[in-house]
C-alpha cells in the first residue's frame, strides 16, 4: 500500500488488522513523510516510483498486488508500466492520470503559496480536513492530520513539484494488470471525469464508488472499504 501526498503507513492501521490475516500486508513511508520524514525529499513521480521498487526488493518482495492513494495511485501507475510482470492486481485508490488536478479544492500553486505562508504543520491541518466529508469534525480526522504533520516543508514543495510536473494519461491504455479503481463520490481533489478516464481506457477495469465518501474513504468507513479490497483480492485465488 502507497500513501499520499501527506500520508504514511499508520494510515493504514485498520486495513492491516483486517487483512493481516489473510495476506501480507506491507505499508510504505515514502521518503520525506510519516516515520520516513527525515529521508531526503523526492520531487518526481518517477523517482518515488524507483525508490518504491528499491525497497520492495530490499524486503524480497517480487509478486504482490499493489495499491495506491491519490498521489501514491500517480506512484504506483509508474510503478506498473515498469514492472508489469511482478504485479498481479492493481488498486487505484482517489487517483487520477494527471498530476495537475482539474476541479482540486485549490490549485497546487496556491498550496506551494499557502505552504510557504503558514508553514508545514498549519498545511498539514488544514489540507487533512478537506480528506473527509465532515472536515475537521471527522473521527478520524485527528489522527490523519497528526500523521500529515510528520512531513516538513521540503517534502510537501516536493512532493507538489512531482505531482505538477506528472501525467500518465497517454499511457493508461497500456496499463496490464487487473485493475480495481476506488473513488468516494465526494471526493474535493479527484472529480468523476478523472474517475472515468481510468476507468474507461484501461482495459482490464472495475470500479467501486463509495456514496457520501471524500477523499480517504477508508479512514472514513473502513469495514466496507476493507471488504472491497479483501474480495478483490480473493478473486481469482
Amino acid at each position: 500500500m502507497v500513501h499520499g501526498f501527506m500520508g504514511g503507513s499508520a494510515q493504514w492501521d485498520a486495513q492491516r488488522l483486517a487483512m493481516g490475516s489473510v495476506f501480507k500486508v506491507i505499508t510504505l513511508d515514502l521518503p520525506g513523510f510519516g516515520l520516513n520524514a527525515h529521508l531526503p525529499a523526492i520531487n518526481t513521480i518517477e523517482g518515488f516510483a524507483d525508490w518504491v521498487i528499491a525497497e520492495l526488493g530490499d524486503r524480497g518482495v517480487d509478486k504482490f498486488n499493489l495499491l495506491g492513494h491519490s498521489m501514491g495511485g500517480m506512484i504506483v501507475q509508474q510503478i506498473a508500466h515498469r514492472i508489469p510482470g511482478r504485479i498481479d492486481k492493481l488498486i487505484l485508490y482517489a487517483t487520477g492520470a494527471v498530476g495537475v488536478l482539474p476541479g482540486r479544492f485549490e490549485t497546487i500553486a496556491q498550496s506551494k503559496l499557502r505552504a510557504m505562508s503558514d508553514g508545514p504543520q498549519v498545511t498539514a491541518r488544514r489540507i487533512a480536513a478537506t480528506w473527509f466529508l465532515d472536515g475537521s469534525q471527522s473521527p478520524a480526522y485527528e489522527g490523519c492530520a497528526s500523521i500529515a504533520e510528520l512531513a516538513g516543508l521540503d517534502a510537501m514543495l516536493a512532493g507538489l513539484d512531482a505531482m505538477e510536473a506528472w501525467s500518465g494519461e497517454d499511457a493508461l491504455a497500456d496499463l496490464t494488470c487487473d485493475t480495481l479503481v476506488i473513488w468516494g463520490d465526494r471526493d474535493r481533489t479527484y472529480r468523476w471525469a478523472q474517475i472515468e478516464r481510468l476507468w474507461k481506457t484501461i482495459p482490464n477495469t472495475s470500479l467501486s464508488v463509495f456514496p457520501n465518501c471524500a477523499h480517504a474513504v477508508h479512514l472514513e468507513i473502513p469495514d466496507p472499504f476493507n471488504g472491497v479490497l479483501v474480495n478483490y483480492l480473493a478473486q481469482g485465488n
